[in-house]
């Protein structure tokens, strides 16, 4: 059964360094998952520095979407997975689906699927909540989901840390 690790911090806080810093204390083949679209050239440059910053041991799986049908079978032979990042995916979804109740549901069986693993589990998320309430529908919908996700994981986690100004803060 795997060891689900949630990490969560605001924009910028060093929350992916912290997550894949503690990946990479794992011996052996590591999966990065990532769940970011490339649809502008400033998103193309993030996602190159962020695969500059990942050494030969690292796998990648490219996956907006399905993460509890793809992950399980990429991650064969893997010690750790870092997945990066929930609000994204939460995007992606909520772009495709626009129900918050399909999202959770979806939650529900991604955990499921990463429980079933034989890897620590690394989980980034955006903490959304500490800013000022967004003036649209959607934003306000997006921002009270990814609470939700954001409890849901920490829930499910076998530690969850923030991250504050590249300080990681442990919850539990």
């Amino acid at each position: 059964m795997a060891r689900i690790v949630y990490v969560s911090g605001g924009a910028r806080s060093g929350k992916s360094g912290y997550a894949q810093k503690r990946a990479e204390e794992h011996a052996g083949a590591l999966l990065y998952v990532a769940t970011a679209e490339v649809r502008d050239a400033e998103m193309a440059e993030r996602v190159d520095r962020h695969r500059l910053a990942r050494d030969a041991r690292w796998r990648s799986l490219e996956e907006p979407l399905d993460l509890a049908g793809k992950i399980p079978p990429a991650a064969g032979g893997c010690e750790a997975i870092l997945v990066d990042c929930l609000t994204l995916w939460l995007s992606n979804l909520l772009e495709r689906t626009g129900d918050g109740l399909e999202i959770t549901d979806e939650a529900n069986r991604l955990i499921a699927a990463l429980r079933q693993l034989d890897a620590a589990v690394y989980i980034v998320s955006n903490e959304v909540g500490s800013g000022i309430v967004p003036e649209n529908r959607l934003a306000r919908c997006f921002r009270d989901l990814a609470g939700l996700l954001n409890q849901q994981f920490a829930a499910a986690a076998d530690e969850a840390w923030m991250v504050v100004s590249g300080l990681p803060l442990r919850l539990k």
